[in-house]
């Protein structure tokens, strides 16, 4: 999967391809620390895998809120590899990662995402994703959706 995203010219998983071990540590860190950087909160990582064994979703769980999150970011971050798209990884990586929100405490996640990006929209709405709100995003200047999803009791 990282080297997916880094053959198509992104480097957001560079650091799994290039310290595979501090990677995982970096996730474990996140869940667990108290000493997180300014704005973040706790959480974690689950991968999907296809039948081959390859990674084809990332979803990355938040297990609380700050101001800011609510309004971008949300509880719920996943992608998808270029690679790998188009294919029902994304949809069903959200689906499956609503009830380990559930088990966290959390009834209802919220979800956001550039608003043109209807790829992603189809997948929240997939989900049971139901629009809340609609802003400008502080970090690119771009038009953001917000939506609740309820977890599976």
């Amino acid at each position: 999967m990282a080297q997916d995203w880094r053959d198509h010219g992104s480097e957001r998983y560079h650091l799994a391809l290039d310290d595979f071990d501090g990677y995982l540590a970096r996730i474990e860190q996140l869940r667990y620390s108290d000493e997180l950087p300014s704005g973040w909160v706790p959480g974690t990582e689950f991968w999907l895998d296809d039948d081959h064994g390859q990674i084809v979703a990332c979803v990355r769980l938040r297990f609380r809120l700050t101001p800011s999150l609510e309004i971008e970011g949300g509880h719920i971050g996943y992608d998808v590899p270029p690679s790998s798209r188009r294919r029902g990884f994304g949809t069903a990586a959200l689906k499956l990662v609503l009830p380990e929100a559930r088990r966290c405490g959390l009834d209802r996640v919220r979800i956001t995402v550039d608003s043109d990006n209807l790829p992603s929209i189809k997948i929240i709405e997939r989900n049971g994703g139901i629009l809340s709100g609609e802003t400008v995003s502080e970090k690119t200047a771009k038009p953001i959706r917000q939506y609740w999803l309820d977890t599976p009791p």
